[in-house]
Formats: C-alpha cells, structure tokens, sequence
C-alpha cells in the first residue's frame, strides 16, 4: 500500500483541493499547526500531500503559518451546517475516529465531499469544539 491514500472519500476529488478548503473553513482565529494537520488527516494521511495542502493554502493567501500557528486570512467562510452538510444513514466508519456510525455528516466542498463523519467528529473536524 506504499504510495496510495489510506483515507479515500471519492475516487474524483483531488486531495490538496479538499484540503485547502477544509482550511479555508477554519472556525478559529488560530490554530497550531498539529491541530490543523488533525483535520487535514480526514482528507489524507501521506504526509507529501500534506505538506502540500498546507503549502498551497499559505501560497493562496487563505491561512498564515509562522511559528507553528495557523491563522486564516479571512473569517466568515465557515461550513453552514444546514446547507453545507449532508447527513445520511447508513452503516459507517468515522473518517477521524474509526468508529462504527449508523449517522454519517458529510460536508460538501466544491473539490469534494468530505466524510462520513460522526456527530463529535464533524464538530471538531469542522473547529466547533
């Protein structure tokens, strides 16, 4: 499995694209940048594209990263969970915990869906709690 996504939401979403955006989301003024890579990891667990995100992110002037602080450049963008989150039921598997759910939230993104995820994941995905 060397090289391949252990996480895969959909075979059609660019992971850096769904990245920059999950950031681009950000609920709170700052973030270190081990929190930051905590939501990250939903989209992608290879580090490269990790890196990637964060750096194109920065490179867009959507977050700042000094210090190991993550800041977004503008407030507002935030995830509408009455438009912005779909919830299906279903048999899954959280994407940030692992856990067995039979309630998934899925966030919808321009690069993508995000998901499933469940009631406290997607909160804390999302920088809720």
């Amino acid at each position: 499995m060397f090289g391949v996504e252990s996480v895969v939401v959909s075979e059609t979403r660019d992971p850096v694209e769904l990245g920059v955006e999950l950031l681009a989301h950000l609920e709170h003024g700052e973030l270190s940048v081990a929190d930051a890579l905590d939501r990250i990891e939903t989209v992608t667990t290879n580090p490269q594209v990790q890196r990637e995100i964060l750096d194109t992110a920065v490179m867009r002037g959507l977050i700042e990263r000094e210090n190991g602080v993550v800041r977004p450049r503008s407030q507002g963008s935030y995830v509408n969970f009455d438009s912005d989150v779909v919830v299906r039921e279903g048999e899954f598997s959280c994407q940030r915990c692992g856990a067995a759910i039979n309630t998934g939230h899925f966030v919808q993104f321009d690069g993508g869906e995000l998901g499933p995820f469940g009631s406290t994941c997607i909160r804390k995905v999302l920088g809720r709690e």
